[in-house]
C-alpha cells in the first residue's frame, strides 16, 4: 500500500538530517513540521533518531484537532506548536524547533534577538521575539506563544527552550535557521564586548561563538 502524503514525509526527513548535520538538533531533540494540505500537516515523531527514520514513521495529523491519521510513530510532544504556528501563518507551510547552541544562549537571557541585515530583516522580521518561560509539551507553551504572536514576526526565542520558525516552506526552512544563528553569534559577540578584559563570560562568548577577537 502506498504511504500517503510520502514524498512530502521524506522531505521532512531530509530537512532534519540537513539540521542534525549541522549542530541544530541535538540527539532527539527538536521536531520539525510541514503543512500538507489546508486539513493536514506531517510532524517528526516524538524521542527518534532522525538517522533512522522512515517516511511511514513521520505523524501525520488534522490542523484543527490534532488527531493522528497516519504515520507508525507518536507525534512529537511540539505538536500544538507547530499547529498554533501553521494556523497562525496560513500561507506558510513549514515550522521548524530547534535546539542551536547560540539562539538558545539568546534565549537564556530572556530577551528578543535583534536583527538588522536586510535580508534577516524581510525574511524573518526585526527580531526574533522572545516567548516567556513554559514547560516543554505543554498547554501553556502553546498558550504563551500564542500571546507573544506578532504579525512582522517569523521566528521566537522560547526562554530555556531553543528555537521556533515557520518559512515558506522546507527549502526556506532549513537556512533560515544558520542566519538566525549567525545573528545570535554577533549579538553575543555585542554584548561580551562590553565586559572588561579578562572576565570569565567575556572569553566563554569569545569560544562559544567562534570569533578570535572583538572588533
Amino acid at each position: 500500500m502506498a504511504i500517503a502524503f510520502e514524498t512530502q514525509r521524506g522531505a521532512l526527513i531530509d530537512a532534519c538530517l540537513q539540521l542534525a548535520d549541522q549542530g541544530y538538533l541535538a540527539g532527539t531533540g527538536g521536531n520539525l513540521a510541514l503543512r500538507l494540505d489546508e486539513a493536514h500537516f506531517a510532524v517528526t515523531p516524538s524521542a527518534a533518531d532522525y538517522y533512522q527514520l522512515r517516511p511511514q514513521d513521520i505523524a501525520v495529523l488534522r490542523l484543527d484537532t490534532l488527531a493522528q491519521v497516519q504515520g507508525e510513530m507518536a507525534p512529537s510532544v511540539e505538536r500544538g506548536l507547530h499547529a498554533a504556528l501553521l494556523r497562525a501563518r496560513p500561507s506558510f507551510r513549514a515550522s521548524v524547533h530547534t535546539h542551536q547552541p547560540l539562539a538558545s544562549a539568546v534565549a537564556l537571557l530572556n530577551r528578543s534577538l535583534p536583527l538588522s541585515e536586510p535580508a534577516d530583516v524581510a525574511d524573518l522580521g526585526p527580531c526574533v521575539q522572545i516567548v516567556g518561560y513554559a514547560p516543554s509539551g505543554t498547554a501553556m507553551l502553546v498558550s504563551t506563544l500564542r500571546r507573544a504572536l506578532r504579525n512582522d514576526c517569523h521566528a521566537y526565542l522560547l526562554r530555556n527552550h531553543g528555537l521556533v520558525c515557520t518559512a515558506a516552506d522546507l527549502a526556506a526552512a532549513v537556512p533560515l535557521m544558520g542566519r538566525i544563528e549567525a545573528a545570535a553569534a554577533a549579538h553575543l559577540r555585542q554584548e561580551a564586548s562590553r565586559l572588561p578584559m579578562g572576565h570569565p563570560l567575556r572569553e566563554l562568548a569569545l569560544e562559544a561563538c567562534g570569533a578570535t577577537h572583538f572588533q
